[in-house]
């Protein structure tokens, strides 16, 4: 994880891309589609002037605070190095804290402003002993780490004399046996980097920031009785101030030393982009470049509380700290009265017994991490292409929105795959431009449409007007119809009532017919019973003779009578045979009619059925078309308002 990182506060406003002197350290990226800049940890120096810049409190950072009093809480022996800026930083706090440090089991407290002496003792003996000139100091890890990784041609110029954290590390461990893991109380972010550089050697196992320190000690009331440092320091302890190295030359070589102080987040590396190749060609007349990150000093470090860059109670306290340093008159070495040539020998009396050997240190090129490569021309004019910068005045803009200093800068971004066009305010500017037209265009495609489905919608409403008044003449035609359609059926019945009396009235005939038969069978077998009498009748008559001759006369009589019905009767039943067999053939036809009339009656019902359904669809046809002109009427409405 990258030491400086981005929280959810970002807006992508790119106000860190314009502060930021690496490019490709701050890269454009989305996030669940919001545009935000995302640090990339191995080209970020962790100078902090993304801090000052960021107005949305977006950016934080990280250090070893929680591990620190972790580790302390599992009884890991811990002893500390002190900055000089935290007792200018916390004047009333300064004792209190140091005291609750040493209650949570810290074991011992070295200030690091004698750290620095150690670092002047070696800028000055390194310069004299290896005719080291115009080199470049290394107290600031920010500067530092800009040179390994965005100026590795500086890197030969570079001061190999350790920063005042690590000589005041490397003495408490050579010279003081310290065997104490060591935790420094930092103002700085980017120490982080320093210490775990592997050209260190581990010395310093903790970087804890002012910021995050106070913040823990407030929070956990980590307050204890007064306790101060160890060791005795001289003008080191203004080393935090700006210049404040140079300072310390001064005091021991004469103003006659020329030094050039250059501090300040984007302008210092401006200064060496600028001056690059006359550092390193060793062609500046300066004795060395006396360089810090921040333009405040290290009082003001990026590791400090924001607050205290707000006033100057800071630079005030370091101040008296360092007339207090410059007027102990029991400091000889660094006594007022002391000619430089006289403190310069008491510096060199005091770190006699020191190795400068052991307080110096090696640098490692890291640019092969950070470079970005060159575009072509034509990768360039493609890109600016791409951007709608289409011609050279539109290439050199140079507004600065993007957070880069012009268009070109921009376009490099872009071909790095730092950046993205869409960052461009005038790309987005065109594009917006061009949507616009686009969508004037369409709103009068859409005004010709709208006009268009105004007739048609017209149109249908008086088709509509035509269906409905078909529906209404349909309803009245099939309410008709229903009405004829049920007397028709009533009529039916009628002849279904006739069909079925007259069968009733042919059975009752065919039923009197039979009876008919049968009485003419009867009158046959008495006609033949009288024919048999008469024959007998005639035959006595005879026998009678004159005496039988009238009733032989009313023999013949009888005889004819008897005849006479026989034929009667039997052409009555032949009558009546042709009589059944009209009947039988009317009763099939009535049979016939009753089936077809049947069906009729059928028909006719479901005619009036279909008939009642039809007008009930035809109401409902009418409703939804009703309905659906309602709407049409709405839509040409709406149509008509847009």
């Amino acid at each position: 994880m990258s030491l400086v990182y981005t929280n959810e506060n970002c807006v992508g406003c790119n106000k860190c891309i314009g502060a930021c002197s690496c490019m490709g350290a701050n890269v454009q990226a989305e996030r669940d589609g919001k545009n935000r800049i995302k640090v990339d940890g191995t080209k970020c120096i962790a100078c902090g002037a993304c801090f000052d810049a960021c107005k949305h409190d977006a950016r934080e950072f990280c250090d070893d605070t929680e591990r620190f009093f972790n580790d302390l809480a599992k009884g890991e022996r811990i002893s500390l190095l002190l900055a000089p800026a935290f007792k200018a930083n916390y004047p009333r706090e300064y004792e209190k804290v140091l005291g609750g440090l040493k209650q949570a089991g810290v074991n011992r407290i070295i200030s690091i402003s004698f750290g620095a002496d150690i670092t002047t003792w070696g800028y000055l003996k390194y310069v004299t002993e290896n005719n080291f000139y115009g080199g470049i100091s290394q107290p600031c890890p920010a500067v530092v780490g800009y040179i390994e990784r965005y100026a590795p041609e500086l890197i030969p110029k570079l001061f190999p004399v350790q920063s005042p954290m690590m000589c005041g590390a490397i003495y408490a461990k050579k010279y003081m046996g310290i065997t104490d893991k060591l935790a420094f109380i930092s103002p700085c972010i980017a120490k982080k980097m320093e210490i775990d550089d592997v050209n260190n050697g581990g010395y310093v196992s903790y970087n804890v920031t002012f910021d995050h320190l106070m913040k823990y000690v407030r929070k956990h009331n980590v307050y204890g009785p007064d306790c101060s440092d160890e060791i005795e320091y001289g003008l080191g302890s203004i080393y935090p101030m700006p210049g404040g190295l140079k300072e310390n030359v001064y005091w021991f070589l004469g103003e006659s030393a020329l030094i050039r102080q250059m501090e300040g987040e984007k302008h210092m590396y401006h200064y060496l982009e600028q001056n690059k190749d006359r550092i390193a060609g060793g062609k500046t007349p300066y004795l060395f470049v006396d360089a810090l990150n921040c333009s405040s000093g290290c009082i003001y470090g990026t590791g400090t509380e924001p607050e205290k860059n707000k006033t100057e109670d800071t630079m005030y306290n370091l101040l008296k700290i360092r007339e207090d340093s410059k007027n102990d008159m029991k400091k000889h070495t660094w006594s007022k009265k002391l000619s430089p040539e006289e403190r310069l020998k008491y510096l060199n009396k005091q770190f006699e017994q020191l190795n400068l050997n052991d307080f110096l240190r090696r640098y490692t090129d890291r640019s092969a991490s950070c470079r970005h490569s060159q575009p072509t021309n034509s990768q360039l004019n493609e890109i600016f292409n791409s951007m709608r910068k289409f011609n050279d005045e539109q290439r050199h803009r140079d507004c600065s929105c993007c957070g880069y200093e012009g268009c070109y800068e921009m376009a490099v971004a872009i071909h790095n795959g730092f950046n993205t066009k869409e960052n461009c305010i005038y790309y987005i500017k065109d594009v917006v431009a061009q949507e616009k037209e686009e969508i004037e265009k369409l709103m009068n495609d859409i005004n010709k449409q709208k006009k268009a489905v105004f007739n048609i919608a017209e149109n249908i409403n008086s088709e509509f007007e035509m269906l409905n008044t078909s529906l209404q003449q349909m309803e009245e035609g099939n309410t008709a119809n229903a009405g004829e359609s049920t007397s028709i059926s009533e009529e039916v019945e009628n002849v279904t009532s006739f069909c079925n009396k007259l069968s009733e009235s042919l059975i009752e005939i065919r039923d009197i017919l039979t009876e008919l038969h049968e009485n003419n069978d009867e009158v046959v077998s008495i006609a033949s019973k009288t024919n048999l009498l008469a024959l007998n009748a005639s035959i006595e008559a005879a026998r009678a003779g004159e005496a039988g001759r009238g009733f032989a006369v009313v023999a013949s009589e009888i005889n004819e009578l008897a005849g006479s019905s026989k034929e009667t009767a039997g052409k009555s039943n032949e009558g009546q045979e042709r009589i059944e067999t009209a009947i039988a053939a009317i009763m099939k036809e009535a049979n016939t009619l009753l089936s077809i009339v049947g069906k009729v009656h059928d028909r006719t019902q479901n005619l009036a059925a279909s008939t009642e359904e039809i007008s009930a669809s035809s109401a409902n046809i009418s409703e939804i078309s009703n309905t659906i002109k309602d709407k049409m009427n709405s839509l040409v409405e709406e149509l008509d308002n847009m």
